[in-house]
């Protein structure tokens, strides 16, 4: 019996190294390193101690899911090759290639963002095509229109701070540590969100664009107003205001597009009040909500292998360039040649 396509993933993007083993089985392996300890006393990611440590990370985690899956032969490479910052980019990029021509494996670059866009296919109740999603994290704020794999219409972004980037800004403001986001949101989980009026950014215009940047300069204002003693409300009341303009904007997107699923991925999609604040909604208007586990919000390799097993007709032999792009708009996407069957488990 011919064996399918087993897919080897890595992940080198920004702060978290990863590596991941998919086939048609499903997720054979995946194992994640972070490196928020190595960047917490910058209150940032510094992009040349990134790169240094996926050079050091990145061969021990593929030896490990490769250990853990049992040392399977695996028939081609997917790492991500945009978007992100670029020379962690091409830690990735560059062991790939390497591993291909010794391996003699096809390689594939795929999109970071296609990776989270399909992420919830890795669980056992997966979405139905079509469907829009949410993608949050701490670079990008999109609706997508979700009619097949690489069938994506772009309907509105953030047209200032992504909503990961202003959870980190508002943290920083209120004089938290870092990363700032989950540490916002802790905060927020004392707090009372009725206490600061935030402005909803943008519900007040038609369209599905996003804009936090003011919301960002409320807080700042609050805060210098004499707010500084209720941190817990001022954090609160933040992460309400996000999450009305997060639900409402799902909600146009729905309407809009005449979908009855919703997909929500990424960093910011593991916040629990977000989640529970959609469920509501989807009760109410009676649309289904698939969200990853909370280990595949954040950047990892089970998603790029993923991507990679979905996109296998795609690879070709020869020696691979070690190729990334630092910025790589998701419309240039085009559907694969062919798909493999669904995998039989997740």
């Amino acid at each position: 019996m011919k064996q399918g396509p087993l897919i080897l993933g890595i992940e080198s993007s920004c702060d978290e190294t990863a590596a991941a083993l998919y086939g048609d089985c499903g997720l054979l392996a995946h194992a994640v390193h972070s490196q928020i300890a190595l960047h917490a006393d910058y209150g940032g990611v510094v992009p040349e101690l990134a790169s240094r440590d996926h050079i050091r990370k990145l061969i021990p985690l593929i030896d490990t899911v490769m250990t853990q899956a049992g040392a399977p032969h695996v028939t081609g490479i997917a790492y991500t090759r945009g978007p992100g910052l670029i020379g962690a980019l091409m830690v990735g990029a560059t062991v790939a290639a390497g591993l291909g021509m010794s391996l003699g494996v096809p390689v594939l670059g795929v999109h970071h963002m296609e990776g989270h866009l399909l992420s919830p296919m890795l669980e056992d109740e997966a979405p139905q095509f079509p469907f829009v999603a949410l993608l949050v994290s701490g670079g990008h704020t999109l609706l997508v229109e979700v009619r097949g794999v690489g069938r994506y219409r772009l309907l509105g972004q953030s047209l200032d701070d992504a909503v990961g980037e202003a959870f980190d800004k508002t943290a920083k403001i209120l004089g938290l540590g870092y990363p700032g986001g989950p540490a916002l949101a802790a905060l927020a989980q004392r707090g009372d969100g009725t206490q600061f009026d935030f402005p909803r950014p943008m519900l007040k215009k038609p369209g599905l664009d996003f804009s936090f940047s003011g919301l960002k300069t409320a807080v700042m204002l609050a805060v210098k107003a004499g707010g500084a003693g209720e941190h817990a409300d001022l954090a609160a009341s933040f992460e309400r205001a996000v999450i009305d303009t997060l639900v409402a904007k799902c909600r146009r997107a729905l309407t809009a597009t005449g979908c009855h699923r919703l997909v929500v991925a990424g960093g910011v999609g593991g916040n629990q009040r977000l989640r529970a604040a959609l469920a509501e909604q989807g009760r109410q208007d009676g649309f289904a909500l698939h969200f990853p586990r909370h280990a595949f919000c954040t950047d990892n390799a089970a998603m790029i292998a993923h991507v990679g097993w979905l996109r296998a007709a795609e690879m070709r032999p020869g020696i691979a360039a070690a190729d990334a792009r630092a910025r790589w708009p998701l419309t240039e996407l085009e559907p694969p040649t062919a798909t493999p069957a669904p995998a039989t488990t997740a």
